[in-house]
């Protein structure tokens, strides 16, 4: 099969997926657990807010809304994912040259799927702790990262508020380092939506008290400070880079809590300038990488 065919194949069969996940609820359905997911955290939001003076429907609601199915379905629909496949292909064809025909460096399978998943869900976490670090520190990467950082108001939709471009930075990085672990797992669904929980809950205007767990899962009194405005000197590059997991900013002295951060500023400089729409976000930090 060349590279075009299975471009147009994996296309045709992406829609194909995501159309049927739309017609046809079932326990395994991402469309519908997005929804259920971010039903509820809202409705925490609405009957425990954390800042009560905030709006109900806040600054950008819409737009972060807009952007939460973009970035996790449509992005993949107009093409994404068939490109990805055709790269994934193009990668192991190279492989082959060299006689290599698997990158499989430790074998989980024969593990408990607890485990397994366990093993994922950390492997995973540790990968975009330190990809989110690079899109802090590379001049490049920040600019699409300022996307997210243009959130003014914090709510649970800002979690999925992204350029796409940071979509195609965290898969690539994280290709190899997953697929060199062997996961015999079906189930991948219950990692994907751990992860989404604790983001929507990190980025919520609500607070859920853990108690001594604040060292290991991230939340929103730790992660409001990663969208602090003005951040130290020493700090410049950002703070609180943990994704679900908040044990890796302690263990690499990027944790930083310095009070209680619920009416602190948040952006970035110049934020007021960033533009408003989602179309012109997605052109912005291209022109300005380039």
């Amino acid at each position: 099969m060349s590279y075009g065919d299975l471009f147009v194949r994996e296309l045709s069969g992406y829609a194909r997926y995501f159309f049927s996940e739309v017609a046809g609820p079932h326990w395994g359905n991402y469309f519908y657990w997005l929804i259920a997911i971010s039903l509820t955290v809202y409705l925490l939001e609405i009957l425990f807010p954390w800042r009560k003076n905030q709006s109900r429907v806040r600054r950008d609601f819409w737009l972060d809304s807009f952007y939460m199915f973009f970035n996790f379905f449509l992005f993949s629909l107009i093409g994404y994912h068939a490109l990805s496949m055709v790269v994934a292909q193009g990668f192991n064809d190279f492989l082959d040259l060299f006689g290599i025909t698997n990158l499989v460096a430790l074998e989980v399978q024969a593990l408990p799927r607890w485990v397994q998943l366990l093993i994922l869900f950390l492997a995973r976490d540790f990968i975009h702790f330190n990809v989110h670090r690079l899109l802090h520190r590379v001049p490049i990467l920040w600019e699409f990262h300022k996307v997210h950082h243009s959130v003014l108001e914090m709510g649970y939709a800002a979690h999925l508020r992204f350029h796409w471009m940071e979509t195609v930075v965290y898969r690539t990085l994280e290709y190899l380092p997953l697929a060199m672990i062997g996961f015999g797992i079906q189930d991948f669904i219950l990692v994907h939506l751990a992860a989404l929980t604790i983001g929507h809950l990190n980025h919520a205007n609500f607070v859920l008290p853990l108690g001594p767990l604040k060292y290991l899962f991230n939340n929103p009194r730790m992660h409001i400070w990663h969208h602090v405005k003005h951040n130290p000197e020493h700090l410049r590059y950002g703070v609180n880079f943990g994704i679900s997991i908040s044990l890796w900013d302690y263990l690499f002295r990027t944790a930083y809590i310095p009070k209680d951060g619920r009416d602190i500023e948040l952006g970035f400089d110049e934020v007021e300038n960033f533009p408003q729409t989602f179309s012109s976000q997605a052109i912005w930090p291209l022109s300005r990488a380039r």
